[in-house]
């Protein structure tokens, strides 16, 4: 597992990392509204009460400050709602235990969870189920449904000139790949990592161990700002509805105020205060 971060080397002396789903790629709206709420009510069987039950599912992962949380503990905000509100969960409580718990948020922990646990595993491995038929909808979502924001593809380009690139997200690797190389993007992309090798500040933290002079991260979460901050690294926010502009102004001003060192203090506080602002407002 390690292996991919073990082997990595440094070519320049500055790293940018970029988060996929709902950053670069306008894919994050798309697959929790067609993918993710809908297989969740089919397998707990909530139908009765799906309207409610994905309007929150919709808030939760895409418009608040939770924008972006992991499948899995977006999963469990979700069932301990439903079984607070509308139906019992069976298994729940040690599914939540495993979400708090576990160092890897992903499939295959899941499966050592499921070999491992000696209580209810019930709501264990109906999660998994979901997951995987979640990762099945994604992969049949035509790739008309699967593009960038406007000006990623220069944006990066761009940012290759003076650093590294990593993409550092907590979605599937394989649609990750996927995404990025059909829409010529992995190209410009140095190393990949995803929910399999661990926690965006994991990755963060195992890359600026490589010996980066500066490490911007850019995301659309507080997630990603948690991660980056965690980490002490640089943040440059895409905002959720102003993604485009956002990305223009990656290329017109960030690059080159990362590469000057001119970008932490007054520039970055500026861009974080209208971050949050904007995901604050979205609650409203």
């Amino acid at each position: 597992m390690m292996n991919i971060l073990e082997c990595y080397k440094p070519k320049k002396n500055l790293l940018i990392c970029i988060d996929s789903d709902g950053c670069a790629i306008d894919t994050m709206d798309i697959k929790h509204i067609k993918c993710f709420g809908p297989v969740m009510i089919e397998e707990w069987e909530v139908s009765k009460w799906e309207n409610e039950i994905l309007e929150s599912w919709n808030e939760v992962n895409l418009y608040t400050l939770t924008r972006g949380i992991n499948r899995f503990k977006g999963l469990s905000k979700a069932l301990v709602e439903i079984n607070e509100k509308y139906k019992k969960i069976d298994g729940l409580n040690e599914f939540v235990k495993w979400t708090e718990e576990t160092k890897e948020l992903s499939n295959e922990s899941l499966e050592r969870e499921i070999k491992n646990n000696t209580g209810d595993i019930t709501c264990i491995k109906k999660a998994l189920d979901w997951s995987i038929e979640v990762n099945k909808r994604i992969d049949s979502l035509h790739k008309s449904d699967k593009k960038p924001f406007e000006g990623v593809k220069e944006g990066i380009e761009k940012a290759k000139g003076i650093a590294d690139i990593a993409i550092v997200s907590s979605a599937n690797e394989k649609a990750v790949l996927e995404e990025w190389e059909d829409n010529g993007l992995l190209e410009s992309v140095d190393i990949v990592l995803t929910q399999n090798i661990g926690s965006k500040a994991f990755c963060i933290e195992k890359l600026k161990e490589k010996g980066y002079e500066e490490v911007l991260m850019v995301g659309d979460a507080l997630g990603d700002y948690e991660a980056a901050k965690k980490n002490d690294v640089l943040y440059y926010p895409i905002r959720v509805r102003k993604e485009n502009e956002c990305w223009r102004d990656f290329s017109k001003e960030a690059v080159e105020k990362f590469k000057t060192k001119s970008y932490k203090g007054e520039y970055q506080d500026k861009l974080v205060k209208m971050f949050i602002e904007n995901l604050s407002k979205s609650n409203s």
